[in-house]
C-alpha cells in the first residue's frame, strides 16, 4: 500500500492570501505550498482519499488525475469535503464512508450529485480495496469529528484529523505504537487553539503513544518550512 500527503495545510493554507511572513514568502519563491490536508491511499490497483478538500482538482492533477474509487469524510468542515463537488463530469461519482452524523450534515451540500452513501459507526472496522479502516471520534468542537485508523496485514497507520488534546481514552487505546501517526499541528507550542493540537502537542502525543514514525499535518502559515516532523505535500509512504 501506498500512502501520499497530498495536502498539509490548515484551513487557509500556504502561502496565506496577502500574507508576507517568512513561510509565505519562501512558498512564493520556491512553489512549494500547503494544500489543504488529504490522504491518498493506493492498494491492489485501487485509489482511496481521506477527505476531499477544497484543493481537490490541483492535487488530483499533481497526483497523476488517479481515478478514485472511494472516499472517507473525516468532518463537516469546508475544507475537508467540498471538494467532492470536483468529481462533476470526471468520472463516476465515488462512494463515500462517513460516521452517520457526518455524512447527513456533508450530503446536503451536494444535491446535484447522485452516489453511495455507506454510514459508519465508530469502532466499527470496515474494508475497502484490501484495507482496513475504523473511525474513532476526537475532539473538534462544535463539529462531529473522527479520525481514521488504516490497517493493512502487517502495518497500523494512524490520522488524528482535526482535534485538541483531549482526545477520548478508548480512540488513544487504538491508536497506540503505530507505525506511522499523522497528527494535527496547526501552530508552534505556546500557542493554544481550543479546536486543535497545537506542534508541541502533537509530538508529546505521538511519544506517549509509541508511534514509529509520526508526522504533522493540518499545518499552518506560522510553522516554519524545516520544523522536524512536519508533512511535506506529495511525501509518500510505502507499506506491505
Amino acid at each position: 500500500m501506498k500512502l501520499t500527503l497530498l495536502g498539509t495545510g490548515d484551513a487557509i493554507g500556504t502561502p496565506k492570501i496577502g500574507c508576507d511572513c517568512p513561510q509565505c514568502i519562501r512558498s512564493r519563491e520556491t512553489g512549494e505550498m500547503r494544500l489543504r490536508t488529504s490522504l491518498c491511499l493506493e492498494n491492489r490497483g485501487e485509489t482511496i482519499l481521506i477527505d476531499t478538500t477544497p484543493d481537490l482538482r490541483q492535487q488530483l492533477l499533481k497526483h497523476r488525475s488517479p481515478h478514485i474509487n472511494a472516499v472517507i469524510w473525516t468532518h463537516g468542515h469546508y475544507d475537508h469535503y467540498t471538494g467532492f463537488g470536483e468529481f462533476y463530469r470526471i468520472q463516476k461519482i465515488p462512494p463515500v464512508y462517513a460516521d452517520p452524523e457526518v455524512l447527513d450534515y456533508c450530503v446536503t451540500f451536494f444535491p446535484f450529485l447522485a452516489f453511495e452513501k455507506n454510514p459508519v459507526k465508530p469502532f466499527t472496522p470496515f474494508e475497502i480495496s484490501g484495507v482496513r479502516f475504523t473511525l474513532f471520534p476526537v475532539t473538534h468542537p462544535p463539529a462531529r469529528t473522527c479520525g481514521v485508523l488504516i490497517e493493512t496485514k502487517k502495518h497500523k497507520i494512524g490520522f488524528t484529523s482535526d482535534t485538541n488534546r483531549e482526545i477520548p481514552e478508548e480512540s488513544l487505546e487504538i491508536l497506540g505504537g503505530c507505525d506511522l501517526l499523522l497528527l494535527d499541528a496547526i501552530v508552534l507550542g505556546g500557542t493554544r487553539i481550543h479546536k486543535h493540537m497545537n506542534y508541541e502537542d502533537a509530538c508529546t502525543l505521538a511519544e506517549e503513544l509509541g508511534a514509529k514514525d509520526f508526522r504533522c499535518v493540518h499545518m499552518s502559515h506560522m510553522i516554519p518550512w524545516n520544523t522536524p516532523h512536519t508533512g511535506r505535500d506529495g511525501e509518500s509512504f510505502f507499506f506491505e
